[in-house]
């Protein structure tokens, strides 16, 4: 039986206590909390006040007892031709073989480990492993340049890297070592180990005294037991950097109880996934998507989810819908910028496969334009919902929340405020809220930030408030810096930007730092990055660049040897 939403999302603003103490028994707790919410020092927020709980324990061991043998991870790489189902069993002892194997390593609670890794397994058991011993992961998407990388490393200060030979895209090997190596050279922070995961796809150099190879020191943990550290609510759980305006990325320091709670929650009030059912999320681990839901959320809900590594072309168009049917997924999340991807192919491939299991294609990371809705729409069959969310709120803003209450969905519009989420228009001069309808203002939320978000910025608080919680005139108000409007029957759509961030297939770059990373090349004098549109990607990043010494171009080959370089 549904709930009047507008109801629920009231009760969730103006009983915060009452709703989210609800929501927090979907999880399982060490020690009870002792407060909902303490927001005695504004704007942060301590979710859970009081109570133990561990992140790993939520999202595996809980459920060995009734699905064990169920599916747990599913990795499938086409680019290696390589396909393999873990159950909650298996993926219990992998997860403890890493975890054993930080410990060797000297890593504990609150130490921090950085992973740089393509879209494999053993991303996943490194990941779940931090959390299961207090330590707090970074994940740093695989292929990042080495001048971004080495930024990342001196903020997160790593005890331990983990790291593999190369990923692989289009049938072609990326290579990562010679990347990492490069970037802790720069770095002025050394991690005390650097854990490789040799897949054979590149020959790398080890580095001695350093360099540890994971399928040895697997083989010395297989049987090794390691517990749950158990960890107050408030504990980080992981740093996720997310691009400024600024050359200095942002680490989005996440809380572990507030964070499982919020995920928990909106399995079940926005994705509708059920226990041992397969969710199909196409992110990556680098990104927020696949933090939320390809690692944590579905797990944290008992369901089996789909780590996939390749093109969504690769061998055909039909991959992503084939593994629809194999696997009998009833969730699927993906961005736009892929489903205009498909759109260029041949239709046939969506009507080659039994898609009678999925419930819902969920889009996210960009404006869903309205001919690949009708389009995606009209070729499954399918609902077809967006919803809009940041790297910093790490679960959605905006959403249809169908598990409350079933509602119709709107081009071009995200949906409404998801529950816990005080959403205001407000106008940028005046800093007053906005209540007239289609009218323009900056997307801003009252305090405190639902569970699940940033709790600060890893290591500085005075850039959190300075940054987020200072741009509403005369407020103290979390800003999105994105412009939006909102309709009559409150259902919201985003404009775009108020900053110098651009959005890259669902992907958020600064500027700033990839101008950073290009005027680091030797033969660069100045560099200005802007975002122009693009038709499949959304918008594209376009640098114009002075060279120090123009005349070493002579020639369109000169021209691509310089590109490749940076």
């Amino acid at each position: 039986m549904s709930t009047n939403y507008a109801e629920f999302h009231r009760r969730s603003i103006e009983d915060r206590e009452g709703f989210w103490g609800e929501q927090a028994q979907l999880i399982d707790w060490h020690k009870p909390f002792d407060q909902v919410c303490d927001y005695t020092n504004p704007p942060f927020a301590k979710w859970f006040a009081g109570g133990e709980t561990n992140l790993c324990h939520n999202a595996v061991d809980r459920h060995l007892a009734a699905r064990a043998d169920q599916n747990a991870l599913i990795f499938v790489s086409t680019e290696t031709n390589t396909e393999k189902a873990y159950s909650y069993r298996e993926l219990h002892a992998e997860v403890q073989r890493m975890a054993a194997i930080y410990q060797s390593l000297g890593v504990k609670k609150g130490d921090r480990v950085l992973i740089y890794m393509p879209m494999i397994a053993e991303a996943a058991f490194a990941m779940l492993a931090c959390v299961r011993i207090g330590a707090i992961h970074s994940v740093v998407f695989g292929g990042f340049a080495s001048h971004s990388l080495a930024s990342r490393i001196d903020d997160a200060q790593p005890t331990v890297i983990v790291s593999a030979d190369a990923g692989m895209r289009g049938g072609k090997s990326v290579p990562y070592k010679h990347l990492l190596d490069e970037a802790i050279n720069l770095s002025a922070h050394k991690p005390a180990k650097v854990l490789m995961v040799n897949r054979g796809l590149a020959d790398y150099a080890k580095v001695d005294g350093r360099d540890v190879d994971y399928a040895e020191q697997r083989a010395l943990q297989m049987d090794t037991v390691v517990p749950c550290v158990w960890v107050e609510s408030t504990h980080p759980s992981y740093i996720l950097y997310t691009s400024g305006t600024t050359g200095k990325p942002k680490g989005v320091q996440r809380d572990t109880a507030g964070y499982t709670v919020a995920l928990a929650a909106s399995m079940k009030h926005i994705y509708m996934g059920n226990p041992g059912e397969t969710y199909f999320s196409t992110s990556d681990i680098g990104w927020v998507v696949g933090h939320s839901y390809i690692i944590y959320g579905p797990l944290i809900n008992g369901m089996a989810t789909i780590m996939y590594e390749g093109l969504p072309t690769r061998p055909d168009a039909g991959i992503w819908w084939s593994l629809v049917e194999k696997y009998k997924v009833t969730v699927m999340f993906s961005a736009p910028t892929a489903a205009r991807v498909l759109k260029k192919q041949d239709p046939a491939y969506l009507t080659k496969y039994d898609l009678s299991s999925l419930k819902a294609l969920f889009l996210a990371g960009e404006p869903l334009d309205e001919p690949t809705a009708t389009w995606i729409g009209g070729a499954l069959n399918k609902p077809i919902i967006d919803n809009y969310w940041q790297t910093e709120t790490g679960w959605p803003i905006m959403a249809i929340c169908n598990g409350v209450e079933p509602a119709p969905t709107k081009f071009g519009s995200p949906g409404k405020a998801v529950y816990g989420y005080d959403v205001q228009l407000i106008d940028e001069t005046t800093g007053e809220e906005i209540t007239e309808p289609n009218k323009k203002g900056v997307i801003a939320v009252n305090g405190p930030l639902p569970p699940g978000c940033l709790q600060t910025v890893w290591g500085d608080d005075k850039r959190y408030v300075s940054t987020y919680w200072t741009s509403i005139h005369n407020k103290v108000m979390y800003s999105t810096f994105d412009w939006g409007v909102k309709d009559a029957d409150g259902y919201f759509f985003i404009l775009g930007r108020t900053d110098d961030v651009i959005n890259v297939a669902g992907h958020r770059l600064g500027t700033r730092e990839i101008e950073e990373s290009i005027s680091s090349h030797a033969n660069v004098a100045e560099v200005a990055v802007v975002g122009v549109a693009d038709q499949l990607k959304g918008q594209v990043a376009v640098a114009f660049a002075v060279l120090k010494d123009p005349s070493k171009i002579t020639n369109v080959a000169d021209a691509k040897a310089l590109e490749a370089e940076t």
